[in-house]
């Protein structure tokens, strides 16, 4: 392990952009019980188009919604204000996750569709396990590969080391880990503490390749574990680590899941997916 690499793994997460502005006004109202829809409407509707983009995607065949959406109040009616800040966060980081990444050998697009693939699939876990104030789990499952953003470069240069150790069978996130000093996961923990994200929310994303390793056994990351490898089972989207990711089985114990239970999870995912067409061109 090189401690330089460390070093300015450190200083591009300092670097590392900060939050989009809109989002990081919405996230918040998330943790306060007194937030109103008001206050999610009074932030988003000065921005004509981020308003586009809203009512584009809360009238896709995914929300299911019989009637024509129109405007931000009635998104958050018929939605519902915490399920409106989730459509928000989607569409806010669709730019910056939408950029190819070198050393994952993932091109534009490609992060970001996997990344809708496992938020999808771990609302699906969420729904069928009955798992109750889980509002957090789009969110986290969205955001779980982005430490990928910083510590491609880093890959790419060890790429040939990394992938040595993983003809091996060391896992990637691992074979990280010994060539690095870190791994993605835990860079994406790191983007997300310094957005000032729930300690929850930063552990589902910083733990979600080792959730054993979690303090307290953390629900989000047992969930956000599990939908990533339902997310790469679908074959909509690799997520340059391999695909033959396998969740842990202490943790799918842990959620009474069975593999057939993730089989038919994997199918729902992409059924739902294909709803979502207008998500991937969208600006």
């Amino acid at each position: 392990m090189d401690n330089r690499n460390l070093h300015d793994i450190t200083v591009k997460v300092e670097a590392f952009p900060g939050m989009p502005a809109t989002a990081a006004k919405l996230l918040p109202l998330l943790d306060d019980a007194d937030s109103t829809p008001a206050e999610v409407e009074n932030i988003v509707k000065y921005d004509p188009g981020l308003t586009a983009n809203i009512l584009k995607l809360t009238n896709s065949a995914y929300f299911g919604i019989p009637t024509k959406v129109s405007s931000i109040k009635q998104a958050v009616i018929l939605l519902g204000w915490k399920r409106l800040v989730q459509v928000v966060t989607t569409i806010c980081m669709s730019p910056l996750m939408k950029k190819a990444v070198p050393g994952y050998d993932l091109r534009s697009g490609e992060l970001w569709r996997h990344s809708i693939a496992v938020s999808v699939a771990a609302e699906l876990l969420v729904k069928a396990l009955k798992i109750p104030d889980a509002d957090e789990v789009f969110t986290a499952a969205l955001l779980h590969d982005i430490g990928k953003m910083i510590l491609g470069s880093f890959v790419k240069n060890d790429l040939a080391q990394i992938q040595a150790m993983v003809t091996k069978g060391i896992t990637f996130d691992v074979a990280e880990s010994m060539v690095l000093g870190t791994n993605h996961a835990e860079v994406g923990g790191q983007i997300l503490h310094k957005w000032s994200f729930p300690a929850e929310l930063v552990n589902a994303v910083r733990w979600h390749h080792d959730p054993e390793s979690c303090e307290n056994t953390c629900v989000l990351s047992d969930i956000v574990h599990v939908a990533n490898a339902v997310g790469l089972m679908t074959g909509f989207e690799k997520a340059g680590e391999g695909t033959d990711i396998e969740p842990f089985g202490a943790v799918v114990d842990r959620l009474g899941l069975k593999a057939h239970h993730l089989e038919a999870m994997a199918e729902q995912t992409l059924q739902e997916l294909e709803k979502l067409s207008d998500l991937w061109d969208m600006q």
